[in-house]
């Protein structure tokens, strides 16, 4: 399956004090707890920005062109929720800075971040080019970074929550998503890091992985299915591979967006939330059988079938 995702929403409203906050003598919060949602125009974003509001939080909806938030609105509306919708490019330092800056001065708090936004790729490193790879990282990889960083300050001082958005193909390397899968591990290996070292601050760090995800491949991937594949040597590989995908992300087949929200939730409001969330059983096996997998082989062995 291509790593491309979306996080599901639950409509649950319960206080949560975080622990360890608590732990440290964070004082009980006297307004609406803030987050923060990057990638907020559709899919997992839009589900969780709607969740989340639902739940209680005065949500801070995120993204690149505000002019692309009319689907955002519209479910807000259908909801009957108010969102703080504002623009923030994850690749540009200054927007961040600005964006959560502004959540600050306006908001007086941040209470939980979730880095959501991305991009898909698909490619191979013979055809690719380093500009598409080096794009691939700096919006999957350095942008959750970006915001991270700028947001840390804050969560420690609320005992907030970290939350990002990957893949299963953080876990799982996938053909045709060397690029994709390759920053998504690193996002998982730099929180997985960082969420001890976060820990003592009263910060909780959790990644949120999603397998397929409705409506969200044809979108995300940057290919156009409808035209003729031309992956010189590659191309029968990758038509084998885009048959079997398009196959798993057909309606019926993955997990709605809304689905895969519901696991953002729960790392919003878990009393002590896991550092790896998947969004279904079937992610979780998927999972698994790679933090099983000693020598590579299974991982090897399964993925080979997706192009042979």
């Amino acid at each position: 399956m291509l790593c491309v995702h979306a996080h599901k929403a639950v409509a649950c409203a319960h206080t949560n004090t975080h622990t360890t906050a608590a732990e440290k003598g964070s004082p009980m919060p006297t307004t609406p707890r803030t987050v923060l949602i990057t990638g907020t125009s559709s899919g997992i974003g839009l589900a969780a920005a709607v969740a989340a509001a639902r739940a209680g939080w005065r949500t801070v909806a995120t993204l690149r062109d505000t002019a692309r938030a009319g689907a955002l609105r519209e479910a807000a509306a259908e909801a009957g929720v108010e969102l703080d919708i504002r623009r923030l490019d994850v690749t540009d330092e200054a927007s961040v800075t600005a964006a959560v800056d502004g959540v600050i001065a306006d908001h007086g708090r941040l209470d939980a971040v979730v880095n959501n936004a991305g991009a898909g790729h698909l490619g191979t490193l013979e055809n690719d080019s380093m500009e598409n790879i080096r794009n691939v990282m700096e919006v999957n990889f350095f942008g959750v970074l970006n915001v991270s960083k700028a947001a840390l300050p804050h969560l420690r001082a609320t005992g907030g929550r970290l939350i990002t958005v990957t893949s299963v193909g953080g876990v799982v390397g996938q053909p045709f998503n060397e690029a994709y899968c390759a920053a998504k591990f690193a996002v998982e290996g730099y929180l997985e890091s960082l969420a001890p070292v976060a820990r003592t601050l009263g910060v909780s760090v959790s990644v949120v992985e999603p397998g397929a995800v409705a409506t969200e491949f044809v979108n995300k991937i940057g290919v156009d299915l409808e035209a003729g594949l031309d992956a010189g040597p590659y191309t029968g590989a990758l038509r084998r591979y885009i048959d079997r995908t398009v196959e798993q992300f057909k309606e019926g087949s993955a997990q709605t967006p809304a689905g895969a929200a519901e696991a953002v939730m729960t790392a919003l409001h878990a009393d002590r939330p896991a550092f790896r969330i998947q969004t279904t059983d079937w992610a979780r096996a998927f999972v698994g059988t790679k933090l099983a997998d000693t020598d590579g082989s299974a991982v090897q062995d399964l993925t080979t079938t997706w192009v042979a």
